[in-house]
């Protein structure tokens, strides 16, 4: 699997797989960024806070980039995610991943929820 194609699927895992496997993916000083009242969280925050361990149902991936430099990628897209009876949840996000010790490791997370009405 390239790189690239690596990396979505790391991604799009991180929103459907339990929180036992994103762990696994991401690294230990890690920094995510959520909507409120999550907001910024690092370490083990991540792990304890309910909106983040709880995985979504379906999610789909509009609008990718991927920038990489180096062991660095910058992946950036439109979510448009579903879980249980809630409104389907749509935001901008950004994950950074580092390659270090030959795999990829999320260091940053960051997500942006967009209004229904602008969609």
């Amino acid at each position: 699997m390239s790189s690239a194609a690596e990396l979505w699927d790391m991604e799009e895992r991180f929103w459907t797989q339990g929180a036992d496997s994103a762990r696994h993916m991401t690294s230990p000083d890690a920094v995510f960024v959520f909507p409120y009242p999550a907001g910024i969280l690092t370490g083990d925050a991540v792990w304890r806070e309910a909106d983040v361990a709880q995985r979504w149902r379906s999610v789909v991936m509009s609008e990718r980039y991927l920038s990489r430099k180096d062991d660095i990628s910058i992946l950036a897209y439109r979510v448009s995610a579903e879980r249980g009876d809630e409104p389907i949840y749509k935001a901008l996000c950004t994950s950074t991943y580092i390659h270090d010790d030959s795999k990829w490791l999320r260091l940053h997370h960051q997500q942006t929820p967009v209004a229904s009405a602008k969609l």
